[in-house]
């Protein structure tokens, strides 16, 4: 209909949430995108899907099913989908002619031909060796970790330093496979849980929770499941796919020297390299990338050959490549969603030394909402 809003629904990422502890994961996002539609003269709605965050891939998108059949109304507004991380994984499902989700979701799928465009950010559409880290016994621990560390990193701006160097120490001997003591992840998490108020502490409490009751999509991340993946999800015909993809630079989480003024800094570029090492372990059979054309898209992207080992300190770049890529850079995980420097409410992530800032961020969503407009202009020519 004429003056139908656009309808844009976001899909959080693995461990991400609609809203936590009084802190909206995707708010940067969502403030970029309504600028940009409202600066078109375009009225939107954006909301974002509040999905268990380690739940199998299948239980995401069918929660996101279940959201849009409930608010996209009887118009004809067209219809967005976008996730960051695995959420890029849950809107491909969602939009695949040969998807069965279950979960009531067959006879909710009534608006699929409003969609106009299916966007990515840093989806690792080829898993990620990480979670096959991440899988083992002592792995989950580490990553119940992790999340926590995070999750206090980009509430707070900085995680108490007494968690994060328990965890760079767990990180180190997790690589060096010489086990990892009960007694560091129990600090990692006493600190953080002693940071924050006793309201937020109760709700990270809850949501940790969920995490260790269902750890469906750490098992579906990895190489050999996202190849099944790949086998068997199919593109809508005529649907534009789109994606943004990103990688740290090769020397800058390992030069921690230069960020030695404080010890957040310094810990924290230590953390990211052992993530980032842990990501670029190559896997023999499954090497997370397209069977071909890559390097030729990241080099004329990039202006430059982009090493093997490249990724953003969670996933593979050569992962995150589907669809037209939009954006490519250097940056990490978080920084394409608004978490880099130490913005105000709100800190960056990791020292990764990427150097991503809130200019890149504006390009990054300018060329995201282009594409959307671009495929909006087409829906109505899409094979039905």
């Amino acid at each position: 209909m004429p003056g139908s809003p656009t309808l844009i629904y976001l899909a959080p990422g693995l461990f991400g949430f609609a809203r936590l502890a009084g802190f909206d994961y995707l708010q940067h996002v969502q403030k970029a995108l309504a600028e940009r539609f409202d600066g078109h003269g375009r009225s939107v709605q954006i909301r974002v899907v509040d999905v268990h965050p380690t739940a199998s891939i299948r239980r995401r998108a069918a929660r996101l099913v279940h959201l849009v059949a409930e608010t996209c109304g009887p118009d004809e507004g067209p219809i967005h989908l976008l996730g960051h991380s695995t959420g890029g994984l849950d809107v491909r499902l969602v939009t695949s002619p040969s998807a069965r989700m279950g979960e009531d979701t067959e006879d909710r799928l009534g608006w699929m031909d409003r969609i106009a465009s299916v966007t990515s950010m840093n989806a690792p559409h080829y898993g990620t060796p990480l979670a096959a880290v991440f899988a083992t016994p002592n792995g989950q621990r580490l990553l119940y970790a992790v999340t926590a560390l995070s999750m206090a990193s980009l509430r707070l701006g900085a995680p108490p330093l007494a968690a994060a160097s328990a965890l760079v120490a767990a990180l180190a001997r997790s690589r060096e496979r010489s086990g990892l003591e009960n007694q560091l992840v129990d600090r990692v998490m006493n600190a953080v849980l002693q940071s924050l108020d006793p309201d937020a502490s109760r709700d990270v409490q809850a949501w940790m929770a969920r995490i260790q009751e269902d750890q469906g999509a750490i098992l579906q991340l990895t190489p050999e499941s996202m190849d099944l993946f790949q086998a068997t999800v199919e593109d809508r015909p005529g649907l534009r796919y789109q994606c943004t993809a990103s990688y740290a630079p090769p020397s800058g989480g390992r030069d921690w020297m230069s960020h030695m003024s404080s010890p957040w800094p310094a810990i924290s570029a230590g953390l990211f390299h052992l993530l980032y090492r842990s990501t670029a372990d190559p896997h023999p059979r499954y090497p997370c990338r397209p069977a071909a054309g890559s390097d030729e898209i990241l080099r004329s992207m990039c202006g430059q050959s982009v090493p093997s080992e490249a990724n953003d300190g969670i996933v593979p770049v050569r992962s995150q490549l589907w669809g037209e890529p939009v954006w490519l850079g250097q940056a990490d995980h978080l920084d394409v969603v608004g978490y880099f420097g130490h913005r105000k409410g709100a800190g960056g992530w990791l020292t990764c030394g990427a150097h991503f800032d809130q200019r890149s961020f504006e390009t990054l969503m300018d060329r995201i909402v282009d594409g959307m407009l671009e495929g909006e202009a087409s829906l109505g020519s899409r094979p039905g």
